[in-house]
C-alpha cells in the first residue's frame, strides 16, 4: 500500500489540541524515580494537559526533579515509601474519584498492574484490561486502533469480547463514532484447523447478539482485506468493515505486538497508547517510547477520562 497525502485532520496531533480542550485530569503518577517519567509527567503537565500527583518518596523525588531541572514547584507529591505502597496509594485514590487517570512510573509494571486489580482498589469492571494503541500509519492514510500488543498473551473467546469491547469504547472516545472492528486471521473464512478464525467469525455473531455493543465487528478477516478497499473487492468479501476497518484485533499477543513494531519503526507511524478495562484510563510508558508517543498518550488519557464521565457505555459493567 503507497504511502498516501498525510491528512492533517487524521494525525495525533490533533489529540493535543483536543486534549487541552478539556478539563485536565487529574493523574496520578506512580513511582516516578526516572528522568524518563518524572520528566515527561512535567512536560505534560506544561502542556496543559494533565495535573499530575506524584507519588512516591518525596525526598528522591526532589533530587531527581533538581538533577534533571524539571520544575515540580506547585505539583502535588504524595509521600509513599516504595514502589508497591505508591501503586496501592494511587490505585486506592483513583478508586476514590481524587484521580482520573494512571500513569506508570518507573516501578515494575506487575507490582503496578497488581494493586490496580485489588478489588479493594475500587478500579475493576468485569472487563479485562487491555491496551489499546491508536495508530496514524502515513500508509494507510488514517487513524486506527490497534489491541493488543502487551497484556494478554492468548486470549481465549472470553477475552477477546473484552478486548473488543475496550477497543470499541477506546474508539468511540477518541471520536470514532460508530467503530469498524475487524478480528484479525490468516485468511478471511472460517477453517477449523485455524482457531482464530473460528473466534473472528464467533465475535462477529456476538456483536449480532448484543453481547460486543457500541460498534460493528466481522471476522475472519485478513490483514489485507481489513484494510484495503480493493483488497477486500478481490477477494470478493461483502462486510460493512472489509477495507474500511477502524479497529484491528490480533489473534495473540504476538501478532499485535509485531503488527505495532511494524507500525512504529518501519512505517514511521505515531502512536498513543492506553490501557482499558479499569473506571480510568491507565497509561502504561515504555522505556522504548518516545516523547512524542508519551505526549500522544497523557493527551488521550485526557480524552478517554472525559468520555468516562459522559458516556454511558464506559462504565456499564462496572462492578458493584
Amino acid at each position: 500500500m503507497a504511502t498516501k497525502e498525510v491528512d492533517e485532520q487524521q494525525t495525533l496531533d490533533g489529540l493535543i489540541v483536543r486534549g487541552r480542550q478539556l478539563p485536565s485530569a487529574k493523574t496520578g503518577v506512580v513511582y516516578p524515580l526516572s528522568a524518563d517519567a518524572l520528566v515527561g509527567a512535567v512536560e505534560a503537565a506544561r502542556d496543559g494537559l494533565i495535573e499530575p500527583v506524584l507519588v512516591g518518596p518525596s525526598d528522591a523525588i526532589r533530587r531527581l526533579a533538581d538533577a534533571n531541572d524539571a520544575d515540580i514547584g506547585g505539583i502535588q507529591i504524595v509521600e509513599a515509601a516504595d514502589d508497591e505502597a505508591a501503586a496501592a496509594q494511587a490505585a486506592a485514590m483513583a478508586g476514590r474519584g481524587d484521580l482520573h487517570a494512571l500513569m506508570k512510573g518507573s516501578l515494575h509494571t506487575d507490582v503496578f498492574l497488581h494493586a490496580i486489580l485489588q478489588k479493594e482498589a475500587g478500579l475493576r469492571t468485569r472487563r479485562l484490561l487491555s491496551l489499546c494503541a491508536l495508530i496514524y500509519s502515513p500508509a494507510y492514510g488514517r487513524r486506527i486502533v490497534l489491541t493488543d500488543s502487551a497484556m494478554n498473551i492468548a486470549p481465549d473467546l472470553d477475552q477477546k469480547r473484552d478486548i473488543c469491547q475496550n477497543a470499541i469504547l477506546f474508539a468511540r472516545a477518541v471520536g470514532i463514532e460508530t467503530p469498524k472492528l475487524a478480528a484479525i486471521s490468516a485468511v478471511e473464512t472460517v477453517r477449523p484447523q485455524m482457531p482464530s478464525t473460528i473466534d473472528g467469525a464467533a465475535l462477529a455473531k456476538m456483536a449480532d447478539r448484543g453481547q460486543i455493543v457500541g460498534g460493528i465487528v466481522d471476522g475472519p478477516l485478513d490483514l489485507d482485506a481489513a484494510v484495503d478497499p480493493q483488497a477486500a473487492k478481490i477477494k470478493k468479501i461483502v462486510s460493512p468493515v472489509a477495507g474500511h476497518a477502524d479497529i484491528l484485533v490480533a489473534a495473540n499477543i504476538e501478532a499485535a505486538n509485531a503488527i505495532y513494531k511494524v507500525f512504529l519503526f518501519m512505517d514511521g507511524a505515531q502512536a498513543a497508547d492506553c490501557l482499558m478495562g479499569a473506571r480510568v484510563p491507565i497509561i502504561l510508558t515504555s522505556r522504548a517510547d518516545s516523547p512524542q508517543t508519551r505526549a500522544y498518550s497523557a493527551a488521550t488519557a485526557v480524552i478517554v477520562a472525559n468520555a468516562i464521565r459522559n458516556d454511558p457505555l464506559m462504565l456499564d459493567e462496572a462492578e458493584g
